[in-house]
């Protein structure tokens, strides 16, 4: 039956930059999904406890006075978060995120930044997942296909719909319709156990991270360094006040 046609958790984050060591958790997004079809969502609103940066309020629409009025502590919003994760991951059911190694990694920083536990001690110890990336498995799959990598983009070439394009809970929902359309297309990955999946995507993006660097170094930056870590780089945190 493949992976795809069962029950499948999209998670996403907005943020208020690009730097997961530096950037908080503005929005956050779990929806389960099953068939393509959401069954059940959470969604959070944090006050960041930085300022919103206007280019990140340019992107996801967000402002500083709505968080100030309406969003949660953003301490607390982490910890629900992981915790709605971890929850998943528990039972066996896998997460699935557009970029996970951003999403990710910037969610750990945020529990190391309040000194909550991580992922892996909501687990026992061991490592999170099985974690699904369509932007890591389609650029491995369909390699040479020109034009960009984007949600938005990958979403009209697997013919999904994307109506609010940097919102969590749509981004959400539309990564996990992107990994089933991506899956129904290369039927050897929708044919991969879990186990079997997050293995190969972490040779996916090694790869991937390997030969941009190359690139790289190859058109004029010599030391330049592409983190080949996947579901979770190591960053530097940047501590939160107080």
């Amino acid at each position: 039956m493949g992976w795809h046609r069962e029950t499948l958790i999209g998670f996403d984050l907005e943020t208020t930059g690009t730097d997961p060591g530096e950037a908080r958790i503005v929005t956050a997004a779990v929806v389960e999904v099953k068939d393509g079809e959401p069954t059940a969502h959470r969604e959070w609103l944090a006050d960041p406890g930085v300022p919103i940066p206007e280019e990140a309020v340019a992107v996801h629409g967000i402002t500083n006075e709505h968080v100030s009025s309406h969003g949660r502590p953003a301490d607390e919003v982490a910890d629900s978060v992981a915790s709605a994760l971890a929850d998943h991951w528990r039972t066996g059911v896998p997460v699935v995120a557009y970029n996970a190694a951003f999403d990710l990694t910037l969610l750990t920083a945020e529990l190391r930044r309040y000194g909550l536990p991580s992922l892996s001690d909501r687990l026992g110890g061991a490592p999170a997942g099985p974690v699904i990336d369509p932007y890591t498995i389609d650029r491995a799959v369909d390699r040479y296909r020109r034009g960009k990598r984007t949600l938005e983009a990958v979403c009209t070439e697997y013919g999904i719909v994307l109506d609010t394009a940097h919102e969590a809970g749509a981004d959400a929902l539309a990564a996990v319709r992107v990994a089933y359309a991506i899956a129904e297309r290369h039927p050897k990955v929708g044919a991969l156990g879990l186990a079997d999946l997050h293995a190969q995507q972490i040779t996916w993006y090694a790869q991937w991270a390997a030969n941009f660097q190359s690139f790289l170094r190859g058109k004029g930056t010599p030391d330049a360094v592409v983190d080949g870590s996947w579901p979770l780089r190591e960053v530097a945190v940047v501590r939160a006040a107080g």
